[in-house]
C-alpha cells in the first residue's frame, strides 16, 4: 500500500504530507494506538487514514486514491 501512496503523493508536492507508520518502533506503536482508540477498534493493517479518518482498509489503485485525496484537498480549500 505504501508504494501506491508514494506514487500518488509525489503528484501533490507540498499540498500533501504523509507518513508511513511502523508499529515496530515506539513512535509508530503509539500512533497506531491513537488511531485505534479513535476508531474504537484496532486499526486495520494496512490502511490509509486522511485527517484521522479511515478511508481505505485495502489497497486502492492510483486513480481511486487520487480521487479521494482531491476530495479532501477541495474540502480544505
Amino acid at each position: 500500500m505504501a508504494r501506491v501512496v508514494e506514487s500518488v503523493a509525489s503528484d501533490y508536492g507540498e499540498a500533501l504530507h504523509w507518513e508511513k507508520i511502523i508499529t515496530k518502533n515506539m513512535e509508530g506503536a503509539l500512533r497506531f494506538t491513537e488511531l485505534s482508540k479513535y476508531l474504537g477498534r484496532p486499526a486495520p493493517v494496512p490502511s490509509i487514514f486522511i485527517e484521522g479518518e479511515l478511508v481505505f482498509d485495502t489497497t486502492p489503485d492510483q486513480e481511486e486514491l487520487r480521487a479521494c485525496v482531491d476530495r479532501y484537498l477541495i474540502q480544505d480549500a
